[in-house]
């Protein structure tokens, strides 16, 4: 099969399973509401008003690694796998189809919510924010929406090479909540984290070893790492 007919076969898939469209509502409302919370509280003196206006996404970015990880492990279910594979024999065409489905959706939502984050939380700060420049404001509704597209592909690889959307939910959830902001104070070998790395984007200042494009880089590094090893599972595990 060539790709394009898998590619949409995997897009009838995302569309059909009606939890993907909840996680996806859900990345939209939790960013957007935390974000505006965040914006109508009384700024402090050192207030970094890009990341108050953006802070949404940290909350919100359960729920894009919740329909990264459900969207590859619904094909662990009932046998799904083996279906996909009978009619796409070529495991790795399969993987692709199954990532580009899941990234297209993921960086769309994810534009739309960055922006209305965005908007939402900087009106609330008010003249707190007249000071971020366009390209500042640019590249943090930018950084949010690649931030959370690597972050849902991320799951997705992960999910692949457990074959478990629970084992994933049950190890990157614990990370990005408690053990990533517990050391997120350290520096050095931290700093380089998926999503510490990632969350550079969000600010409009930074002091620490990476900047904005380069934490998204290292953020992406570990994605295409995540991806490579689920791909390494479907190609050489049995479905």
């Amino acid at each position: 099969m060539a790709f394009a007919p898998a590619l949409h076969a995997e897009w009838l898939k995302i569309r059909t399973l009606r939890s993907l469209y909840g996680t996806l509502l859900a990345l939209f409302a939790a960013t957007t509401a935390f974000s505006a919370l965040a914006g109508a509280e009384t700024p402090e003196a050192d207030t970094d008003p890009l990341f108050t206006a953006l802070s949404g996404v940290l909350p919100g970015q359960i729920a894009a690694i919740t329909f990264g990880a459900l969207a590859v492990s619904a094909e662990y279910h009932g046998g799904a796998l083996r279906l996909s594979l009978s009619a796409v024999p070529r495991r790795g065409q399969w993987f692709a189809a199954k990532v580009t489905a899941i990234a297209v959706p993921a960086l769309l939502i994810a534009l739309v919510t960055a922006l209305t984050a965005f908007a939402v939380g900087r009106a609330g700060l008010g003249d707190a924010a007249s000071g971020l420049t366009a390209s500042e404001q640019l590249r943090g509704v930018l950084g949010a929406a690649l931030y959370l597209t690597l972050m849902t592909l991320f799951a997705a690889g992960l999910t692949a090479l457990l074959r478990s959307g629970v084992a994933t939910l049950s190890l990157l959830i614990p990370f990005v909540l408690v053990v990533s902001f517990v050391i997120g104070d350290a520096r050095g070998i931290t700093d380089f984290l998926p999503d510490k790395a990632g969350q550079v984007a969000l600010h409009e200042t930074y002091d620490g070893t990476l900047g904005p494009w380069t934490g998204l880089g290292v953020c992406a590094l570990w994605t295409a790492a995540a991806l490579a090893a689920g791909a390494w599972s479907v190609r050489r595990r049995d479905a």
